[in-house]
């Protein structure tokens, strides 16, 4: 009984422990400086090269449940494109996060004063991302004869004249699905658009072959890559924030992780003994 009782204690001070591991670093400075991966910096650079007026494609496919990794990603790419001038034509093939995506999307508008149907605009959602894909490779007024408000693309200001992938510069997909293999697949794929993708941490390592045979020009991986863009953006917010909290967590369950085996050794050798 003993025994059992000092097990619970010792398990609620782990918790205790990482609570705190979380809980502290939220107060603390933010890190200055996050070192920046080349396949992050290539999506920031071909976005920095478009001309003002060109169109962003981003496809935002993730629900609440992701949200701590992938928001933070689109609204630094969102921050960066209204900056420069550029029109963004946002989707969210994702059900669950439709109004997420568009809650976003509308913050960054309001923050850079972007009107809507001129500056973007949003489609929402449609079942079935490999049929909408490819459908939208023939025409986005296939899959979205209206947009999310229910208003008819050709009466929307921005979308005259722009009929399928040929009139986007380019698409980056911030995903947390396997929709990514869809856009590889049935997208860049088949009508030879330029691709990147922004994915969870657990999901990159994934992609980058592709990344390495060039079918994707770029990569942003999990809370990590978030932050690094952030920084490229110059504006550090949640991501880099929560990159502090995520190195401490994980150095204290390392520690804890050794700490427990050093008591295993130790007990086994005084048993012997």
């Amino acid at each position: 009984m003993a025994g059992t009782r000092g097990f619970q204690l010792e398990r609620h001070l782990v918790f205790l422990l990482i609570f705190l591991a979380v809980l502290v670093p939220l107060f603390l400075p933010a890190p200055k400086t996050v070192r920046v991966t080349p396949e992050v910096k290539s999506v920031y650079d071909r976005i920095e090269g478009l001309q003002a007026g060109e169109i962003v494609m981003l496809p935002c496919e993730y629900d609440p449940s992701m949200a701590a990794e992938m928001s933070p990603m689109t609204m630094a790419v969102l921050r960066q494109c209204f900056r420069k001038d550029l029109r963004v034509l946002v989707t969210c093939l994702v059900s669950n996060g439709v109004s997420l995506v568009e809650s976003e999307l509308r913050q960054m508008a309001e923050e850079w004063g972007r009107k809507y149907g001129e500056d973007y605009v949003y489609l929402g959602y449609k079942p079935y991302p490999g049929i909408v894909i490819m459908a939208m490779g023939e025409d986005f007024r296939v899959p979205f004869p209206t947009d999310y408000y229910n208003t008819p693309l050709d009466e929307i200001p921005m979308m005259k004249g722009v009929k399928n992938y040929q009139n986007v510069a380019l698409v980056l997909t911030i995903n947390s699905t396997s929709g990514i293999d869809y856009w590889i697949i049935y997208g860049t794929g088949r009508y030879k658009f330029p691709l990147a993708c922004a994915s969870t941490a657990v999901m990159a390592p994934n992609y980058y072959n592709y990344l390495q045979s060039g079918q994707l020009f770029g990569l942003i991986g999990g809370l990590r890559g978030a932050a690094e863009y952030e920084q490229l953006v110059g504006h550090p917010g949640k991501a880099v924030k929560g990159m502090l909290v995520q190195s401490v967590s994980h150095i204290l369950i390392v520690a804890l992780i050794l700490l427990g085996n050093v008591i295993f050794i130790v007990e086994r050798r005084r048993r012997r003994s």
